[in-house]
């Protein structure tokens, strides 16, 4: 060695920083001292050199002769390397990787010791945090109690057993660790041998999932979603399967009983006759037909889901648009009503009672039209009878007798209810046998009597107001009204209109009274069905919705205040499991008397699904008042309930919500209600928690970015740029740049969304889509220039990481040489055994390795020492600092330095002018890239920067 390379060597061990370096002379006396050795230590040359390296050990050591030891048996053996505790001049220990190595002349005479110190206190404090996350992690997997959550061996035995395993399935672990998984199945699954056909389709893709019934150690079953996952280690080996299963019998419960009552409502229309009762889509086209359809039109079902309702218009109506506007009508105010004539298959016309009401789904989005119609054609008849009759009687007096002979006939086999009274006594003048009927009274003792005469206070005064109301306008006025008569409480439906005698001096009243009864009985039937659950009679979402809008518009109106409220039940999970499904809906019920009867009539409570309720409180003063009504509430459920001599005890967490400056909807009300539920039961359940902008704002931006980053992964708005990498005599490659062109915010840079990518796991679709776009556009180059693309350390989790480098390069026909990949520094810090293997995995397929950021993390040393890499990429920042900052002027001399020893490549990044470049290719790197040399363009216009 001549002596400038001992100096360059003096020079370099000196200026490195990151390690304690320093010569001791045999007795162990320091006889030199680096900067390294200065920052590490706290002690200056001048105080250290001369004084015996002892000092750095705790006063245990000393007295045990541990420095002396490790000096012995670097004479011995050539070389001493240990960990522990030193000490600083400070008197602060710090961790320490040491290595003493014995220094001999050419002859072999002892010259004495060079001692390399390395502080590891960092790492230690990594690797103690790593130890305890791995504790949290298995407490957590053993302290789970919804979840069976297990270890099978590759035969399928069962190798460990946390507490929701145990809960689901009755066994403690000294009873099932070492059994066989397959007595969770019934003795036909295991005679046809399902556990190990379920295990081998884990084996061979990787997982089995799967639901249906499993069994107890008391023998119950349990209707189970069952996921079986193949687990290998970091080589790819096959070490056994976790298996996770959940009791999802109550999940299954209520999904059969909501089918049960879809059935029932779907039966209880099909199943009506007497009206035509069917859904529109928003265009108009029908969805399906039940009996009373078929019926009234002629139609079978065949005929006429799929076809647009107006083919039972006629055709003028059709060219006027008719069909359509009532649509409309239907669609703007959300009911259109009217009487017309409709057309069957045969092409006979009946008259018809329309009713069309739009249909919105429990989120208020429109779905379509339930359309109801009626044959009224033999109601009309009958008016249109007396009508006639009425003009015959008043043209033609010659045959006034013979005609009122025929009117009498007419009116008493009318099958609704006729009366006719004068219009200025009042007295009733005919009755018809409807009318005897209605009221339980002979003809004889109404006719000539007036309505209080003859009838109770309450239908006289219904009757008086109608006749009131036909003379002082013309027409006919109709009223509906709960009445008492004969035939008990009674709906009635009355239409009144005036008839002129044979002067102006002489008008009559005519009276038309139906009994509409039952059938306003069948539409509340319905009604209600569709608006309430049918287990505790409560409104369902559907109805909480509306009174929700309406108390959202008085709000609006009123400047007033409301507030919702999100229930859970406490517990009610474990009352269904233990007691079955019966004693569950019992105690629901119960729950929901306590609840309703704890709250003012104006309020409304609602079951939305399950042990979940909601409140509307409309019209209340300030927040304060809607607490007092949760607090309320859990103290109305806290006291136990008596089902079938079972002591039940549940608890409830109430998340509130008030009407706020900003936009109230249904939906952002219950959302936010929701999230403060979500916090209550955070905080210890069986308790209440306001809603805070706080709980919104952040899951609003991210959710914003990760819907729009979603979409721009389908949408293919993504799209890799490269940027130039060139040595002395040109552009040898290119590294892959991602940019998101957003269609509203325009470019976005990486530093926007691949956080939100890792986040959220999407940085494995993004990086899979970036190594095979990257090598696929590479191949179409048509030279033999590189492409480099970074790869995030959250890919090195996903153990398909080289398959996928190895799916893009055999896709597209890349040489593997030509691939790339650079990795920073934080890679070799998380799981570095793991993450190594992946590296020489990469490696071994023929690609190239790059380690990216240089000089900007911890202990960069150690990582060349780990792993051979390819190239080294000095950061920017230093770059940037080279011209003003001797600091960054020495640590790119010290890494080219180490990487002309290692025989390492050397990329600067951040080139960006003539002056850097001509620097750094004199401190001798030879590999650059900068927007000196292009800036990142993409694939077809990469080469126009340099033209």
């Amino acid at each position: 060695m001549n002596n400038n390379s001992d100096v360059m060597y003096r020079l370099l061990v000196q200026s490195v920083v990151d390690y304690a370096i320093y010569m001791l002379k045999p007795d162990g006396t320091v006889a030199n001292w680096n900067a390294g050795a200065q920052r590490a230590k706290g002690y200056t040359p001048d105080e250290i050199v001369g004084k015996n390296f002892a000092l750095f050990y705790s006063e245990e050591d000393r007295k045990n002769g541990a420095p002396q030891r490790g000096l012995s048996i670097a004479t011995a053996v050539g070389r001493f390397e240990t960990e522990g505790w030193r000490y600083r001049k400070d008197g602060s220990a710090f961790w320490a990787h040491v290595v003493i190595d014995a220094i001999r002349d050419d002859y072999g005479e002892l010259l004495g010791f060079a001692k390399i110190t390395r502080d590891c206190t960092a790492q230690q404090e990594l690797q103690r945090k790593q130890r305890e996350q791995e504790q949290r992690f298995r407490l957590l997997v053993e302290g789970v109690t919804d979840y069976a959550i297990y270890m099978l061996d590759l035969d399928g035995n069962v190798e460990n057993w946390n507490a929701g395993a145990q809960r689901a399935k009755g066994y403690v672990a000294e009873e099932i660790v070492g059994q066989h998984f397959s007595r969770f199945y019934s003795a036909q699954d295991r005679k046809n041998h399902i556990p190990e056909k379920n295990l081998s389709t884990a084996f061979r893709t990787g997982r089995f999932e799967d639901e249906g019934w499993r069994y107890r150690k008391d023998g119950s079953a349990f209707w189970a979603h069952v996921i079986i996952d193949a687990i290998r280690d970091d080589s790819g080996k096959l070490i056994g399967y976790a298996k996770i299963t959940r009791d999802c019998t109550e999940q299954r419960e209520l999904q059969r009983k909501q089918r049960e009552y879809e059935k029932t409502f779907r039966l209880l229309v099909e199943g009506v006759t007497d009206y035509a009762i069917y859904m529109l889509d928003l265009q108009g086209r029908v969805v399906n037909w039940n009996a009373g359809a078929q019926r009234a039109k002629g139609y079978v079902s065949d005929e006429i889901v799929g076809q647009h309702f107006s083919v039972f218009y006629g055709s003028q109506e059709r060219l006027a648009n008719t069909p359509e506007a009532n649509l409309g009508i239907a669609l703007k105010t959300g009911r259109f009503e009217d009487e017309g004539w409709r057309y069957r298959k045969d092409g006979s016309a009946f008259w018809a009672h329309v009713v069309i009401d739009a249909i919105h789904d429990e989120d208020g989005k429109m779905i379509g039209f339930a359309k109801i119609t009626r044959d009224v054609t033999e109601r009309r008849e009958n008016e249109q009878q007396l009508l006639r009759a009425r003009d015959l009687a008043q043209a033609q007096s010659a045959k006034m007798s013979e005609l009122s002979t025929f009117l009498d006939t007419v009116i008493a086999n009318i099958p609704s209810c006729v009366i006719v009274e004068d219009a200025i006594s009042r007295e009733i003048l005919m009755v018809n046998d409807k009318a005897e009927q209605l009221f339980g009274i002979s003809k004889h003792l109404i006719i000539h009597k007036r309505p209080h005469e003859c009838m109770s206070a309450e239908q006289s005064d219904y009757f008086n107001s109608l006749a009131d109301i036909a003379l002082r306008s013309e027409g006919i006025h109709s009223r509906e009204q709960l009445l008492l008569t004969a035939g008990g409480e009674r709906i009635l439906h009355t239409r009144a209109t005036t008839i002129s005698g044979k002067d102006m001096r002489q008008n009559y009243v005519m009276l038309i009274v139906e009994d509409v009864t039952d059938q306003r009985e069948a539409d509340a039937r319905i009604h209600h069905m569709a608006h309430h659950d049918t287990l505790t009679s409560l409104p369902n979402r559907v109805l909480f919705r509306q009174k929700l809008s309406e108390a959202l518009r008085v709000d609006n109106q009123h400047h007033s205040l409301s507030a919702t409220l999100c229930l859970d039940l406490d517990n009610f999970k474990n009352v269904n499991d233990a007691l079955g499904h019966q004693i569950g809906d019992d105690l629901l019920r119960v729950v929901a008397k306590r609840l309703r009867s704890a709250l003012r009539d104006q309020d409304t409570l609602a079951r939305i699904g399950g042990d979940e309720f909601a409140i509307v409180l409309p019209n209340i003063n300030n927040a304060q008042e809607a607490a007092v009504v949760a607090q309320r509430l859990i103290e109305a459920i806290r006291p136990p309930v008596n089902v079938e001599g079972h002591n039940l005890s549940v608890g409830l967490s109430v998340g509130i919500a008030l009407t706020s400056q900003t936009t109230n909807t249904p939906e952002h009300m219950l959302r936010c209600a929701d999230m403060a539920l979500y916090e209550a039961k955070r905080n210890g359940r069986n308790r209440f928690e306001h809603f805070t902008l706080e709980m919104d704002d952040l899951a609003r931006s991210r959710r914003v970015i990760e819907n729009d980053l979603r979409d721009a992964i389908t949408g293919r708005q993504l799209k890799l740029y490269y940027q130039p990498i060139t040595n002395e005599e040109g552009i040898i490659g290119y590294e892959a740049l991602m940019r998101w062109h957003h269609p509203i915010k325009g470019l976005i840079m990486p530093n926007d969304f691949i956080p939100i990518a890792e986040e959220t796991g999407l940085i494995h679709m993004l990086g899979a889509y970036a190594l095979y776009e990257a090598c696929r556009e590479a191949q179409s180059w048509g030279t033999d220039q590189s492409v480099s693309v970074n790869l995030s350390p959250l890919q090195f989790k996903n153990s398909s990481l080289v398959s996928v480098v190895e799916g893009a390069l055999r896709e597209s026909g890349l040489a593997p040489h030509r691939l790339e990949v650079e990795i920073t520094e934080s890679v070799l810090l998380d799981d570095t055994l793991g993450n190594i293997r992946t590296l020489q995995s990469l490696k071994a397929i023929g690609v190239q390795i790059a380690l990216d950021d240089f000089g900007t993390g911890y202990s960069s040393l150690s990582y060349l020492r780990s792993f051979p890499f390819d190239k080294i990429k000095i950061d920017k920042s230093f770059i940037n600092d080279m011209g003003d900052s001797r600091e960054a002027m020495a640590i790119i001399r010290a890494i080219t330095g180490m990487s002309r020893s290692l025989d390492i490549q050397i990329t600067a990044e951040g080139v960006e002018s003539g002056e850097q470049f001509a620097k750094l290719r004199e401190e001798g790197c030879t590999l650059f890239q900068g927007y000196y040399f292009g800036r990142p363009q993409p694939s077809e216009l990469r080469l126009k920067e340099l033209e």
